[in-house]
């Protein structure tokens, strides 16, 4: 939405972005799945949407067992950074879409990656997630990919009325004081409702609260102090 040439790579089973972008899984004869597995050109996989400039490589149900099929691979961790090599250069971002775990596909993605940004809910147990994968990070850097670093902190579902959420940023400001976006993505029924109509927020409902901060976090990502 800020003129910038977009790559969005869904490496999630759920598929939620690939949804949420309105693209019907049930019309794909690719997926990110067969570009893991060698079948096809990432490029091959890629599909348009709605939004110019943004384009998707989509997940189906077929990603579902990419993890345990990958496990005898060779260079299993570096499939996706492999596949991306070639199409890169033709965009400003290629944003890769993370599944909820720490498996084979979180691993090609970090390996893949120059930067990561972790999406943080304000409450008491995503801190411990936060723990655990910010080691993995490390553990990635220093074996697959030394370029490899947290390039943002971003609070998700932020109720600035509860205690605890107020304390949740207190404690990300303390540890990642330079990473933090000072822009939290509030709780905000527009994004709920956004997915069933297969359009991301900014399309739904461009003014709403929740769509009026993603914009906010994309103009802190252009600036060069967020990415340091």
């Amino acid at each position: 939405m800020l003129g910038r040439r977009v790559l969005v790579v869904d490496i999630d089973p759920q598929g939620n972005t690939t949804t949420g972008l309105g693209i019907d899984k049930r019309t794909l004869t690719r997926d990110v799945y067969h570009v893991l597995m060698q079948e096809t050109a990432l490029r091959d996989a890629t599909v348009r949407t709605e939004i110019e400039l943004l384009d998707l490589v989509p997940a189906t149900i077929n990603l579902a067992g990419a993890d345990i099929e990958l496990v005898s691979a060779l260079s299993r961790e570096t499939r996706l950074r492999q596949a991306l090599t070639p199409v890169a250069p033709d965009y400003d971002y290629v944003l890769i879409d993370c599944p909820p775990s720490l498996g084979l596909l979180t691993i090609n993605a970090l390996t893949a990656a120059d930067e990561c940004i972790i999406p943080v809910q304000a409450e008491y147990y995503a801190l411990e997630g936060l723990a655990q994968l910010t080691t993995v990070v490390w553990r990635v850097r220093d074996a697959l990919n030394p370029q490899l670093h947290v390039s943002g902190v971003l609070v998700t579902m932020f109720d600035g009325r509860t205690r605890l959420a107020l304390e949740v940023i207190a404690e990300l400001e303390r540890h990642f004081p330079q990473q933090i976006f000072k822009t939290q993505i509030p709780r905000n029924v527009r994004i709920s409702e956004a997915p069933s109509y297969g359009k991301p927020v900014i399309l739904f409902d461009l003014k709403s609260r929740g769509a009026q901060a993603y914009l906010s976090v994309a103009r802190e990502m252009l600036e060069p102090a967020i990415a340091q």
